[in-house]
């Protein structure tokens, strides 16, 4: 298997010219010069048999096959990074490794890390994010949160919350509009997301007005996105909860009707039943679950 690794040092520049976006970004970053770093990607490319970079202009840029390949390079080297971090003599802090969905990260998790924080001061939660339409569970941690539970039987799971998916809106769209009952949203715009299809049938469907549509829609890729667009006002959104609780709570966005609901998903605490489980670990693991569970909009 060695004999058919790059060179690795051509790979890590590689890794970096390709993220920094250039050759020249590259050579300041690792303090190189720019001949060096061409020499590096040529090196790699005479061993793959086939060119990473094209020239745009003055710079050489990835291509997007090299873009592909550097993102597979670059997970690889931040799984070595934790492997280093972990087993390394020199480990002083605990670490524990979340991957989340993009948005239950953002607006369900981070806002409530610094309470775990002031309870465990000695620990380091380090978050990275996945998409909805790429939650494959891949790469390193030490726990995932995930709407679907894996069939393989490499888990152990725990439910967290069950999301409940209401009508959100900025407060400034709400004033506008006057906005007051359900069938006035007929008239109004509707923001969707590709990721999340049939969340405006499915709230219709369950608050009794399965035939209401809206007078103009606009879609977006990713939810994170739509969120956006509903908090600067260009329409009406669904939103799930507890996992928008903080955004409400700030005014950020409202809930025209907070009591007219649907059943959203259910998220789970997914643990790999191969991983270590220190003390840290399964105290993370009990407070995130009782975060779970205290939430008033949750289940």
């Amino acid at each position: 298997m060695r004999s058919k690794l790059p060179p690795l040092n051509a790979l890590r520049v590689f890794e970096v010219a390709a993220r920094a976006g250039s050759y020249s970004a590259a050579a300041r970053e690792l303090n190189l010069t720019h001949g060096a770093v061409s020499r590096h990607i040529a090196i790699l490319e005479d061993w793959l048999g086939q060119p990473l970079f094209v020239r745009a202009g003055q710079s050489m840029v990835a291509s997007g096959h090299a873009r592909a390949f550097a993102n597979e390079i670059s997970a690889a080297f931040d799984h070595i990074a934790d492997a280093a971090e972990r087993y390394g003599k020199s480990q002083h802090r605990k670490v524990i490794r979340i991957s989340a969905a993009a948005t239950v990260a953002m607006r369900w998790l981070i806002p409530r890390l610094p309470l775990f924080t002031a309870i465990h001061p000695d620990v380091d939660v380090r978050v990275s994010t996945t998409l909805t339409t790429d939650s494959a569970l891949r790469g390193s941690f030490d726990l995932a949160i995930r709407r679907e539970v894996p069939v393989e039987g490499q888990f152990q799971a725990w439910p967290l919350f069950e999301e409940r998916n209401t009508v959100i809106a900025s407060s400034a769209l709400i004033a506008r509009t006057g906005i007051s009952s359900v069938e006035q949203l007929g008239a109004e715009t509707w923001l969707t997301t590709e990721s999340r299809p049939g969340d405006w049938e499915g709230w219709t469907e369950a608050v009794g007005h399965p035939t209401l549509r809206a007078s103009r829609t606009l879609r977006f890729d990713h939810f994170f996105v739509t969120l956006q667009a509903v908090a600067d006002g260009l329409g009406f959104g669904i939103g799930p909860f507890p996992t928008l609780e903080a955004d409400c709570a700030s005014g950020r966005l409202q809930k025209p009707f907070p009591d007219l609901t649907s059943r959203g998903a259910t998220y789970h605490a997914l643990v790999p039943l191969d991983a270590d489980k220190p003390v840290h670990m399964r105290d993370f693991v009990d407070w995130l679950t009782a975060s779970g569970e205290s939430d008033p909009a949750a289940g």
